[in-house]
Formats: structure tokens, C-alpha cells, sequence
């Protein structure tokens, strides 16, 4: 098994990663933010002796996607307890990570603990953050003065802790039961995480206390506000239910399925297993032949099993290939249960946030599990299919596609991406800055310019023609580039794929061809499509930007357009020139200290100015979303017009790729 290989191909998500000796055994446990990152550095680079032992002993690497960070280090702490990693032992110290306590007597008391007691006491967390239960816990002694002392003792008067406002006394009957209970009910649900009600009500004993002169406790409770709305203590890799659950997602392409199913007892996540299935039913029909298979005597169904998918209390409603509805019937499941194990477990969609946190999680792994499997079996099928499909002479190996960019005639760029083998292959991406149609919208023009541009280019040089080009449009920007084909005399394969519905037109054709949603081949004709969008609209987004800027620069007095690009070059963008110092860009410019400062002052407006664009445009943008009615912005719809100013606002791309220029 090529170790560096998976390392390379192992998702960008936050994580953990297992690795496994020859023998299937777990030797280490890691987490990780960024899961390829941290596995590809094992392979670069000077390693340590643990690191070289460790890789040695390594016959395998299993990732685990998460949601953050914080579900990385939990999980991280819980299969290490678990499997006791031979090279994780003398980087643990056992422990576990501290909870807040919530006692169950009739004047409960809130503190921090590692031990959980089966006493009825309610638990909250964990915290591997312990700054940030300290703060959670600083909070609730300010706010909700819950008692202090361990045992609680009848006294004739208050100790400090009541004086200061850190405690009720109950100890001397200062507060009644059911006022204490109130406190208590708040303290629940600040640690519960249902925050939503109780900063309604802190708010409003905020602005009482504020009417009534009393600003200390006004601000007491404006500080205890802003700290439990940037609060989160819900985890979805450990929890205090006891109750065992198994969540069962999946992700599907054409026949190929991928079932994930995360196993939650006694709290904590203790497995996630995935299982590669090829099926031509149904999906609810392959969703009950899984779970059937799945639960044998080996391995027992828990209390309750979430799915990902899930209509009502009798049926589960699943998409099928062609995004049809099916479903089955949760009491013949049941029966099944029933007549199997003797026992019946309840089948339950996710209805809160922490249930729906964990289906999120099993669904990445599953989706991220189908694509390695895709990407081990090849782009070979989808080319066999799109030839048969589209009837063409050649299989496409070599497929070049086009698109266009421009808003309202500025700035028009066509761009060629070129895949082989059904990849991407970006050396041979090319730029096009187009010259027929500068300041008119001519879509056909445009594509006809780009098309007689490459082909001319490639007959003159002697190389090899493209298999299938494919048109970012439809039936008239298809027949523009066949047009310009067969004046150069050249009998290539051509269609277009208009984005709507879908289609692909073939030149002169009085009908598209549909394929069917879940076709292999259309996936990979919306690859190359998108990835054409995608191309021209970088490069148009960047002449957009660095017109916007020269033409800031250039309205100051003195500035012309050598001096403006001078600047830019130095200076690389209009957000470092408004910060910079006149001097500095005197210097650069070669211009007075007077110009310098108006040039910033320019630069400054400019920023401003964008930024109040942005947020109309986004205003506009939002009331569009609502009333689902276009809002004319400038000439524009806001949509467009947010495009054009994403396109000023955009950094430069890291990709580099050659601007063809050619006649």
C-alpha cells in the first residue's frame, strides 16, 4: 500500500487519523485541522527517531472527518483510551477532560470535575478548553448565585460569598426554594447550550436594572451576555447519553454506494466503519438490504438508529436514480428486528443539533470514502459511456472545452481548459483575451473568435486535434464554433452543455440529448463545463480589478497611467497604498509629498466607497432572495453587479497559467 500516496490524497477537512501495523492493529491515533496537511508531512522532510519507527512499523492510515478542532481532540482522546496506541502511550497522561457538575440536591451547587457519580447529578461538557470553562463557570458564580459550600448547613448568618453577591444563602433561608430552582433552571440551560431564552431574559433584566439606576448590575449582566453568546459547550463525538446509537449515512454515484455508520455507547463515539457496496436497486431498497446485512449475531442493533434520510413514523423517503421518490416501510423493518434479535430498536431522524451534528459527520466520511473509490476505479467507464452516448467517433481521451466571460462588453475572455483521461490537465489551460468584441455583448462572436484562435493555431503547428469539444452554451454558440471548424476543414466531435436543464446540443440539431441525472457521463461534461466557468471567470474578475484600481489611482492630479501602474506594481493592491506612508509612495512615484497624500486619501475613498457598494449590493441581494424578484442595480441586477464588484474586491489567483495572445 502506497502510504504517501493516501497521505496525498486524504481529505482537507479537520480530523483523525489511524494508523495500522501489518496485523490490523491501531500503533497510533493523531488529529489534525487540515487532515492532507498533517499526513503529508510524515513523507517531507527530515524526521525523528519516533516518526521514522513509527512509519516503519505503518501498514495503513484511516481518517475520521469531523466537524472542528475541538471534535478532533475528543475523539482523539477516546480512541486513545480505547486502543491504547503503542505510540501514543507516552504522549497521554490518561486523564480525562474536566466536566461542570450540576448536583442534585435541593439546593444544587455548580463546580468542575473529572469523576462522573451515577447520583443524579446532571454533567456538562467535557472542556479541553479549561480556560474556557473556567470563564463558563465565572459567569454563572457572577450571574446565578448558586451556593458555595460543599455540605449544606443551617447558620444564623451569611458568609461572605452572600455579602459580595457571589452566593443566595439558603443556608439562612435568604431565598425562598422556588426562586432558587429559577437559578438553577437558568444555569441548565446555559450549560445545555440553549442559550436563546436566557439572553431574552438576562436582556431584560439588563435594561430593568438599567431604568432603575443600577448600571453595576446593568453591566454585570451586558458582560455575562456577550460571554454566553460566544459560548459552545455541545461536542458531537461525546456526550453523557447512555443510551447506544448507531448513525448510518451514505453517498451514492450511479451504482456505486458507500455506507458510513458511527457508533455512539455509553456517551462516546467508540467506532466508525465504512462499507463499499455496488447496487443497480433503489436507494431505500439498498439502504434496508444494508442495515440487514449489517446487524447479525456478531453485532446487535443498539436502542436507536438514526438515518441520514427520514420521512415519517412509517415510511423513510429516499431519492432514487432519477430523483424519484421511494420508500419502505419501517414496520416490516421492525418485524424483522423483531423476529431476528428479539428486540426492536427505534428507527429516528436527527431532531436536534447535536443528533443532526453527528449524521453530518458520518455523511462526510461516507461522501469522502466514494470519492477515493472513485478515484481508484478512473475516469475509463464515464469516457466509454459518454462515447456511446453521444455517438462519438473517437473515445474523448483529450477533451477541450470553452467558455466566456465578460459583463456588459468589458473586459471579454475566453478560456480553454483541457482534461485528459477525464482529469483536469492544467499545464494546457489556456487565457484568451478577446479582440472582435470589445464594448458589445456577442456571445456567438466571442466563441467563434476563441475557437479559429486555438485551432488555427494548433493545424499551423502540426498538433494534435482534441477528441470532443465541449461549449459552455447551446445550440447557437455550438453551431458559431462548428462554423469556424469547418471553415479550417477540421472534422472534430462537438456539443455544447447549456446549463439550465442540462442539455447537450449537438450542431444543428433540432433536439437536445438528455441524460439522466445520475449518468457518469454528464458528470464529467459538468466537470469540464465548470471548471471552463470557472477559468474565465478568474481572469475576467482580475482585469476588472486592476482597471478599477488603475483608474482610482489615475484620477488624482499628477498620476497618470505610468505612475499608476508603478504604483500598483509596488505596492501590489489598493489596500496597501491606503495604508502606507505619503513618503513612501512619493518615493515610488517619483511625484510631491502633496500628490503622495492625495493618492492615499484616493485609495482610502476608494475602500470606503466599496464597502458601501458591497453591502447595498448584498442588501439588494438579500431582498431578491426573498421576494425572488431581480433588483436592477446600475444597469445591472444586484447579482451581476455583485459579481463585478467581487471581481474589484478579488485576490489574485495562486494558479499561473499561460495568456495566449495568439492570431
Amino acid at each position: 500500500m502506497n502510504l504517501k500516496k493516501i497521505a496525498g490524497e486524504a481529505p482537507r477537512e479537520p480530523g483523525v487519523y489511524l494508523i495500522r501495523d501489518s496485523e490490523n492493529r491501531i500503533i497510533y491515533v493523531g488529529k489534525a485541522r487540515i487532515l492532507r496537511n498533517r499526513l503529508a508531512s510524515y513523507f517531507s522532510g527530515e524526521k525523528d527517531i519516533k516518526t521514522q519507527v513509527l512509519l516503519r512499523n505503518a501498514a495503513s492510515i484511516e481518517t475520521i472527518i469531523v466537524t472542528d478542532e475541538y471534535e478532533a481532540l475528543l475523539l482523539e482522546n477516546t480512541l486513545i483510551k480505547q486502543h491504547s496506541p503503542k505510540y501514543n502511550i507516552n504522549l497521554k497522561d490518561g486523564k480525562t477532560y474536566p466536566v461542570i457538575r450540576l448536583t442534585a440536591d435541593s439546593y444544587p451547587r455548580v463546580f468542575r470535575t473529572r469523576h462522573i457519580i451515577e447520583d443524579g447529578s446532571s454533567y456538562f461538557g467535557p472542556f479541553p478548553n479549561v480556560g474556557a470553562m473556567d470563564d463558563m463557570l465565572d459567569v454563572i458564580d457572577r450571574v446565578f448565585p448558586l451556593r458555595k459550600c460543599k455540605t449544606l448547613k443551617k447558620r444564623k448568618h451569611p458568609c461572605m460569598y452572600y455579602h459580595i453577591g457571589r452566593c443566595s444563602a439558603p443556608c439562612c433561608e435568604k431565598l425562598n426554594t422556588g426562586n432558587y430552582a429559577l437559578q438553577v433552571d437558568r444555569v441548565a440551560r446555559l450549560l445545555s447550550g440553549d442559550t436563546a431564552t436566557l439572553i431574552s431574559e438576562l436582556s431584560s433584566e439588563m435594561q430593568e436594572a438599567a431604568t432603575a439606576l443600577r448600571f453595576e448590575r446593568a453591566a454585570q449582566l451586558r458582560n455575562a451576555i456577550k460571554i454566553i453568546e460566544g459560548l459552545n459547550s455541545t461536542s458531537a463525538v461525546v456526550d453523557f447519553d447512555p443510551n447506544g446509537r448507531d448513525y448510518i449515512a451514505w453517498a451514492a454515484e450511479g451504482v456505486f454506494a458507500v455506507y458510513s455508520v458511527f457508533s455512539m455507547r455509553e456517551g462516546k463515539l467508540t467506532g466508525r466503519e465504512l462499507y463499499r457496496t455496488k447496487s443497480a436497486s433503489g436507494e431505500s431498497e439498498s439502504l434496508i438490504t444494508f442495515i440487514a446485512g449489517y446487524y447479525n449475531g456478531d453485532r446487535l442493533p443498539p436502542g436507536q438508529i438514526y438515518l441520514q434520510s427520514f420521512g415519517n413514523q412509517t415510511t423513510i423517503n429516499c431519492q432514487g436514480a432519477d430523483n424519484a421518490e421511494q420508500t419502505f416501510d419501517i414496520v416490516s423493518l421492525g418485524k424483522w428486528f423483531r423476529e431476528q434479535f428479539s428486540l426492536e430498536p427505534q428507527i429516528l431522524v436527527p431532531d436536534d443539533k447535536h443528533h443532526k451534528t453527528v449524521m453530518t459527520m458520518a455523511r462526510q466520511n461516507a461522501e469522502e470514502e466514494l470519492r477515493q473509490r472513485l478515484r481508484e476505479r478512473g475516469a475509463g467507464p464515464a469516457l466509454d459511456e459518454l462515447k456511446r452516448c453521444l455517438n462519438l467517433k473517437n473515445r474523448p481521451e483529450r477533451i477541450e472545452g470553452f467558455d466566456i466571460a465578460q459583463l456588459d462588453g468589458k473586459h471579454p475572455v475566453a478560456s480553454l481548459v483541457s482534461f485528459a483521461g477525464g482529469m483536469p490537465d492544467k499545464k494546457n489551460y489556456r487565457h484568451l483575451k478577446l479582440r472582435s468584441v470589445i464594448g458589445v455583448v456577442d456571445d456567438f462572436a466571442a466563441m467563434r473568435e476563441a475557437v479559429k484562435r486555438r485551432y488555427t493555431r494548433l493545424v499551423r503547428e502540426n498538433r494534435e486535434l482534441p477528441d470532443l469539444i465541449l461549449i459552455d452554451g447551446g445550440i447557437g454558440q455550438v453551431n458559431a464554433a462548428k462554423g469556424v471548424l469547418d471553415d479550417l476543414g477540421l472534422d472534430c466531435d462537438i456539443a455544447g452543455l447549456a446549463k439550465r436543464e442540462e442539455e447537450i446540443w449537438f450542431p444543428n440539431a433540432k433536439e437536445p440529448l438528455v441524460l439522466a441525472r445520475s449518468s457518469e457521463a454528464l458528470r464529467l461534461l459538468q466537470f469540464v463545463r465548470d471548471e471552463t466557468h470557472r477559468f474565465a471567470t478568474s481572469l475576467n474578475q482580475k482585469l476588472r480589478s486592476a482597471n478599477l484600481k488603475l483608474l482610482t489611482l489615475e484620477s488624482v492630479e499628477g498620476i497618470g497611467a505610468k505612475r499608476a501602474a508603478k504604483l500598483l506594481k509596488h505596492f501590489q493592491n489598493i489596500e496597501t497604498i491606503a495604508a502606507a506612508e505619503a513618503e513612501d509612495i512619493a518615493q515610488v512615484c517619483s511625484c510631491g509629498t502633496s500628490a503622495a497624500r492625495a493618492v492615499r486619501a484616493a485609495a482610502g475613498l476608494a475602500l470606503t466607497e466599496r464597502k458601501n457598494r458591497a453591502h447595498l449590493i448584498n442588501s439588494r441581494r438579500n431582498n431578491t432572495a426573498k421576494t425572488g424578484k431581480a433588483v436592477p442595480f446600475g444597469g445591472y441586477t444586484a447579482d451581476l453587479a455583485a459579481d463585478a464588484l467581487e471581481g474589484g474586491m478579488a485576490a489574485e489567483s495562486e494558479e499561473k497559467y499561460e495568456l495566449d495572445t495568439s492570431t
